[in-house]
Order: C-alpha cells, then structure tokens, then sequence
C-alpha cells in the first residue's frame, strides 16, 4: 500500500492515527500549493481532489480520512482509536460525525474563504462573506464540545479515539491559520494540551 500526502490537516489524521498503531506505509507526497492535487493524473486517482488517498495493493485508491483510518485498522486487527466492539465503534464514529460536521469543517472552510482564499479561490466555489461566520460557528461548536467534556480525558471518556485525533489535527491547523483556541473552554484546553504531548502528534 501506498499513502498519498501532503501538507494540511487531513493527511495528518491519517499519519498521526499510523503512529499511533505503529504502522508504516510508503509515502507519495504532491505539491497541494501547486494544486497538484487538481490535475487529470491526480483526479484520476482520486476524482474528489482531496488527500490523502491510499493506493491500495491491487492498484485501486480509497480516500476519506475516516474511510482510510478504518481500513488500516480492518487490515491490522482492531484497535480502541476505532473500536473493538460495534458499541465502542458506534461511539467513535458518532463522535467523529460530529466533531467533522460542526467543528472541522467549519475550521477549514472558514480559512479556505478567508485566509486561504488566494489558494483556493480557482480551484472551488469560495463564499469570502461567509468566512466570519463560519469560524463562529466552530467556536460556538468547540463551547458546546467544551461542555460534553467535562469529566472526561478524551472525546471518547477514557478511550483516545480518531475523534480526538481528528479534532486535534483541525484545532491545529485553526490555532496556525488565525483560530486560536478559546482559553474560556477549560476542558478542551486541558485535553489539547494532553493530546499534544502525545508522541504521534508530531506525525
């Protein structure tokens, strides 16, 4: 198998998940910036445009980051970051349901219309109006999150799942692209600072 990459949160998810189950792939990076990721070789790989994709051993591309996550976790014997019941897998993906939906894609559209808006204004419909609100409505998401917190060390209770690595990639990239955390939300800020101590965080 093979891991195309680039910068930017979504490959992250998927890397930091692999060092957190220790697993390594050949990696096959393009130039997002150059929009390398738009071309007909690409596009032909992966017709959304998006990274990563995992090419996987027959020649075939699967891409998504929850879809790869899950794969790589069918291939290699499940793990608690997904699930090892149907109970604690429905857990981890209705959070991470969630956590995309109401916090991530918000983060990164609110920078791909704002801050982002010279790279991306070519490449896909941008709504530049939109922008302030959209990083509102992430931040008003985060408060709400901040309360489901309480009490608990991951998204999941006691379990670190892909829906805390999700969460952490985007509020990563948020704090780098002009959306810093809200120190008010006590109980992500403590979780922030526990999942960046993490090893894989530096993936």
């Amino acid at each position: 198998m093979k891991l195309i990459n680039s910068i930017g949160p979504n490959p992250k998810v998927v890397r930091m998940y692999m060092a957190e189950r220790g697993i390594s792939l050949e990696t096959l990076d393009i130039d997002l910036v150059a929009g390398e990721n738009r071309q007909p070789d690409y596009l032909s790989k992966n017709p959304s445009g998006t990274t990563p994709a995992l090419q996987l051993d027959d020649g075939s591309f699967v891409a998504e980051i929850t879809v790869i996550c899950e794969y790589l976790d069918d291939k290699n014997g499940n793990s608690d970051l997904i699930g090892t019941t149907a109970e604690a897998r429905a857990e981890t993906r209705m959070w991470g349901r969630r956590i995309d939906l109401q916090i991530m894609e918000n983060v990164a559209n609110g920078f791909r219309y704002s801050e982002g808006l010279a790279m991306f204004k070519d490449r896909l419909r941008t709504i530049p109006h939109a922008a302030d609100d959209l990083k509102i409505l992430a931040q008003e998401r985060l408060t709400w999150l901040d309360q489901q917190m309480a009490g608990k060390q991951f998204v999941c209770g006691d379990r670190f799942t892909l829906a805390d690595i999700m969460l952490y990639c985007f509020l990563e990239f948020g704090v780098q692209v002009g959306q810093p955390l809200n120190e008010a939300n006590k109980n992500i800020s403590a979780w922030y600072e526990r999942v960046a101590a993490r090893p894989s965080a530096a993936a």
